[in-house]
């Protein structure tokens, strides 16, 4: 599985296969349903990297959902710049409603802390996050996310969404950044 790739002026090597992604998004998808029976979730993707992986849960889950988006930005290149600015605010009523926040990645955790708060200002029934993939060494806030669907290493990753530099969001696979 050591295919290399190069994105930009970086190379990286494949880490997460297709079907790992395919069988770990449709036992999330499980759960949700499971779990959200009789009710019909808001599920709030926050772009752009989670556009993949927002299409594919949606499909796996057996039950009526909202689907919203959110545009939210702390990344420049292969790094956080340390602050969350809004770029596309919330156009859906999350009042009374159960609302599943979904996240193609968290690593330190500063977009969640910033976003939770003013999610729960609007009254939403309860929150949830669910998460593609997860760096926990790299948290630097408490943040729980209910689903998970990789823990992965503080490397740098693309594809399946995530880019470099708006570049390799179309790969089916997750690259790891080589060295």
């Amino acid at each position: 599985m050591s295919e290399r790739i190069k994105v930009n002026d970086l190379y990286f090597e494949k880490f997460i296969t297709q079907e790992q992604i395919d069988e770990r998004v449709a036992a999330i998808g499980t759960e949700i349903t499971d779990k959200y029976q009789g009710e019909c979730p808001v599920m709030l993707g926050i772009l752009n990297g989670v556009y993949v992986f927002m299409a594919d849960l949606s499909r796996a889950c057996d039950l009526e959902t909202e689907i919203s988006f959110m545009k939210l930005s702390s990344y420049r290149g292969t790094s956080s710049t340390g602050k969350v600015e809004t770029l596309l605010g919330v156009n859906t009523v999350l009042k009374d409603k159960p609302v599943i926040i979904v996240e193609d990645i968290v690593d330190s955790g500063k977009t969640m802390n910033f976003l939770i708060p003013e999610l729960k200002k609007l009254e939403p029934k309860s929150i949830e996050l669910v998460s593609l993939l997860v760096k926990r060494e790299a948290m630097e806030f408490p943040i729980q996310v209910d689903y998970v669907g990789f823990e992965i290493p503080t490397k740098f990753v693309v594809g399946y969404g995530l880019d470099y530099d708006g570049k390799g969001r179309n790969l089916r696979s997750i690259y790891q950044l080589v060295g």
